[in-house]
């Protein structure tokens, strides 16, 4: 018999607790650790940064649903990973040993990296409902006083799509309130380019979003790093293709939300062998670590070096769909290790993005992730709001029920053949 442990309960922690429980023995137990009391569909933090959606409405209470699987949970937050004892040290100063573990934490929002930045700074968050919900409090402030906004993402930042997403959702609240005339946008980021995403774009992703901020009159200032934050100020420089300065902003604003980059947590950083120096879990083609090889790795807090370097550096996202896959491999190849065989299932990697823009929205997939791929496509339109309506609900439930099922991959291969139809 082993105890297999999840530490975190995010889209990927909660999904490989139940794929855990399926591909397990009978005597096994699985314990999933999370500091936090329910799992939150991040994907629509967006929109519950202008108030369309409320904490109640993306999260689900993890107890009951982990009881209903026989899943052991605990709510309290990691202090210490003591990975050659096999244990974890808790918050709460309670110790949990293991036979495998499954590292699923997400990222520490590295905010503190530049002065004046995140909510106790003077920039809004949708990373976590928590900082979403306020920030759809301080959304509809603004809108009763309407002025300039700063929209995008840090250096170091790898999570690109939500930037757009928010640009794109906050230009459709402000027309249909009629004051979109009112508040001048500009879109900051890292990326050497509009539409690079962190994965050196996907098929024409550059000339799709450039054409979408063109249509919603949105200025725009890439290859950017942010020095710091000020009151109504945010002060960037923008780089040339080398490196150097080609030019300082100090852009104003009354409204700003930009991306942070991410780290790994404080219980995981500085362990040799386990993490890169950024906290990041270093793992193998199996979603193993090399180290310790009873120690996976899955989702945001895992290592992955980006395909090329960038004049200013820019992570890696990480998307639901290879997250999924992610999971699945954890979940097959823990089972064989048991038994004494070696690994053998790998995780596709592949990217795929939803960003939904309010009303429509753009979506992306690379098969692989890094070129050359064997799919590079994308497309825009009414269907991927709609689309991404439908993984929200098929998250949430998959969340609630345990229902497990190859949808992604299904789903997006049917929207490629019908757009393709579509444009024949």
């Amino acid at each position: 018999m082993a105890h297999v442990v999840v530490l975190g309960a995010g889209l990927g922690g909660t999904i490989q607790a139940y794929e855990l429980k399926e591909t397990l023995g009978k005597g096994d137990t699985v314990t999933v650790i999370s500091n936090k009391p329910y799992f939150q569909f991040t994907p629509s933090n967006p929109w519950a940064g202008v108030g369309w959606r409320k904490k109640k409405d993306i999260t689900v209470e993890l107890a009951p649903v982990m009881k209903k699987r026989k899943i052991d949970f605990i709510c309290d937050g990691a202090k210490q990973l003591l990975p050659d004892e096999n244990k974890i040290i808790l918050d709460s100063g309670k110790e949990v040993s293991y036979d495998y573990l499954v590292i699923a934490t997400g990222p520490e929002l590295a905010f503190d990296e530049i002065e004046g930045f995140g909510p106790d700074g003077y920039t809004n968050s949708v990373c976590h409902i928590e900082h979403a919900e306020v920030s759809g409090d301080n959304w509809d402030d603004f809108c009763a006083d309407p002025g300039p906004i700063v929209v995008g993402a840090v250096q170091g930042a790898s999570c690109f799509g939500p930037a757009y997403e928010y640009a794109m959702t906050i230009d459709t609240d402000l027309r249909r309130r009629k004051i979109r005339d009112k508040v001048p946008m500009t879109f900051v980021t890292s990326e050497p380019y509009v539409g690079h995403l962190g994965l050196g774009g996907v098929g024409d992703t550059k000339g799709m979003l450039e054409s979408i901020m063109r249509d919603r009159d949105m200025n725009w200032i890439t290859n950017a790093k942010v020095n710091k934050f000020e009151d109504g100020t945010v002060h960037v420089t923008e780089v040339n293709e080398d490196g150097s300065e080609k030019k300082q902003h100090a852009l104003p604003f009354k409204y700003s939300m930009m991306l942070p980059a991410f780290r790994g947590i404080p219980a995981l950083r500085g362990i040799d062998g386990l993490v890169n120096p950024r906290g990041f879990v270093i793992v193998d083609e199996y979603q193993r670590n090399p180290k310790y090889q009873n120690i996976f790795g899955i989702g945001v807090c895992i290592a992955i070096a980006p395909p090329v370097a960038t004049p200013v550096p820019t992570g890696v996202p990480k998307t639901g769909f290879m997250i999924e896959s992610m999971v699945t491999a954890t979940a097959h190849n823990i089972p064989l290790i048991m038994k004494g065989k070696e690994p053998k299932e790998i995780a596709t990697w592949n990217a795929l993005c939803l960003a939904d823009f309010g009303d429509r929205g753009a979506a992306f997939l690379a098969m692989p992730q890094n070129p050359p791929r064997n799919v590079n496509w994308t497309s825009q339109g009414r269907w991927v709001h709609w689309a991404k309506l439908a993984f929200e609900w098929y998250f949430m439930r998959k969340v609630r029920t345990g229902v497990s099922e190859p949808f992604y991959e299904k789903f997006i291969m049917r929207m490629m053949k019908i757009t393709k139809l579509k444009e024949n």
